[in-house]
């Protein structure tokens, strides 16, 4: 998670649920090293430390012991600080790891521009699970459709012209080819033209 979410209670209780985390760590936190691991600096790890933290409402929230791993991606040399509670994995997988997050979130904002779900009809797990499927499908089978069809026309436009047309009985083709009629004819009769003299 992102360190603007860091809040030392909840990540308590993810540890206590036998889970594991990974976030960024604040620049203003309050810890102590009680522990430090050797790394390969060429990897871009800066350091490996076992840590405490110092602050009276962190440590009483997180008392257990905390991993600090620091890290400069080569890519980009931005230096980033992760805190964990896994000690097991290698110190660049706790980097890989983080970094696989933005792929999350790249998704998760894929699913907001394309899906079009304005909202959730069922909050349980299953509720969410089938209703962003569905969307996913009906996702793949327009963009199958329009592939089939040979449409020169975005996605989101097929989409869109799908959307209009949901209720009429008119063959799919006859829909878009209806769509560049209308646009190329010119104004309607009774339309006034306000450049004609």
């Amino acid at each position: 998670m992102d360190r603007g979410y860091v809040d030392f209670a909840r990540l308590h209780a993810l540890y206590q649920a036998c889970a594991f985390f990974v976030t960024r760590a604040k620049i203003n936190m309050n810890y102590h090293r009680v522990y430090s691991r050797p790394v390969d600096k060429s990897t871009g790890l800066g350091s490996d430390q076992s840590i405490a933290l110092d602050g009276f409402y962190t440590c009483r929230s997180y008392p257990e012991h905390l991993r600090r791993v620091h890290f400069c991606d080569p890519d980009t040399g931005k230096r980033l600080v992760f805190l964990t509670n896994n000690f097991t994995l290698p110190a660049l997988i706790i980097a890989a790891l983080y970094k696989q997050r933005w792929q999350v979130e790249l998704f998760f904002k894929w699913i907001k521009q394309h899906l079009r779900i304005r909202h959730f009809f069922g909050t349980s797990e299953n509720a969410v699970k089938t209703q962003i499927w569905t969307a996913v499908c009906v996702y793949v089978l327009a963009a199958i459709i329009k592939k089939e069809l040979a449409l020169d026309v975005s996605l989101y436009t097929f989409l869109q012209i799908l959307s209009v047309h949901s209720f009429e009985k008119i063959q799919l083709f006859r829909a878009f080819q209806d769509a560049d009629d209308d646009n190329d004819e010119g104004s309607p009769y009774n339309q006034l033209n306000l450049f004609d003299t």
